[in-house]
């Protein structure tokens, strides 16, 4: 029995071992990322000066055309992420804050999204490779209930997260593989599909009163001294439950309605997402209400 236990130890210790020695090359491998993700450019950078940071969902990162803002002289990202909630915008602006980035306006698409203050755990595993190497990072997921095991348990992060950030993704990071993500200044344009689904139905949706991650990022801005523009943005014309956006206007009456703007399902790709050319004629309202000068 014991020679059994003293095998079991050695084990474990070996288990142990590896675990702390995967992680750490694992996070090395992240940690010279940056053409990969926005999340990994951010991280891996410093100071630097934006006049315009685009944040939200892929209706952020569909629907604010970056090159349009830089046409009109203004240095600008678009850093919305597919998929991502306000849990990952609040993150995103909190470790530009950590990294000295110097931003005068940011452009937040507030509307569906305020509908919960949930992480999107697709988007949020991309955060975990730097939870400790950041103090923002971690003390964000710190309110999170697995936060325990993803924080102290060597290498737990990459075997739970493994279609994120697990060995698939080390391998092309290693290999310097380029994505898309960083095409276009941030900015995913779509195109028009026969098949696209421009039915939608979200009468069952209610913003949340108080989303924490919404006034999160309002305070890092005041705190910062950025000028905060809030929108909601466009959706088709066959949307069933549209006073949502009137239910978001009456709870945060400070953001700017522009579901409206834009409407024939023709500038739509899907419902909720519009195509290369209904962007842009969104985007060019967008300057010509906050940045005409």
């Amino acid at each position: 029995m014991k020679q059994f236990l003293i095998y079991a130890f050695k084990i474990l210790v070996i288990v142990f071992l590896t675990a702390v020695l995967l992680d750490g090359l694992y996070t090395y491998a992240f940690l010279q990322s940056k053409n990969r993700g926005k999340i990994e450019k951010v991280f891996n950078s410093n100071g630097q000066k934006y006049d315009v940071v685009i944040l939200g969902s892929s209706r952020a990162n569909n629907h604010f055309v970056a090159q349009m803002f830089e046409d009109k002289g203004l240095k600008t990202f678009n850093y919305g992420m597919s998929g991502g909630h306000l849990f990952e915008a609040s993150l995103m602006l909190k470790l530009m804050v950590e990294r000295k980035y110097e931003i005068k306006n940011v452009i937040l698409e507030a509307d569906l999204n305020l509908s919960n203050d949930k992480e999107s755990e697709g988007v949020s595993a991309k955060f975990l490779p730097y939870i400790h190497n950041s103090i923002v990072i971690r003390d964000h997921f710190a309110s999170q209930k697995d936060f325990k095991e993803l924080y102290y348990i060597p290498f737990y992060r990459y075997i739970k997260y493994d279609a994120k950030i697990g060995f698939r993704e080390v391998y092309k990071v290693l290999k310097n593989d380029k994505t898309n993500t960083l095409d276009n200044l941030g900015y995913y344009p779509l195109q028009k599909h026969k098949n696209g689904n421009m039915k939608n139905n979200i009468v069952n949706l209610n913003p949340l009163p108080h989303n924490r991650y919404y006034e999160e990022i309002k305070g890092i801005c005041r705190a910062n001294h950025i000028n905060f523009i809030a929108v909601m943005t466009p959706m088709c014309e066959n949307v069933i439950g549209m006073n949502y956006f009137r239910k978001v206007q009456k709870a945060y009456p400070e953001i700017h309605n522009y579901e409206n703007v834009v409407v024939e399902d023709q500038y739509f790709s899907s419902c909720g997402h519009m195509t290369d050319t209904g962007s842009r004629i969104f985007t060019a309202r967008i300057l010509n209400d906050f940045f005409r000068e």
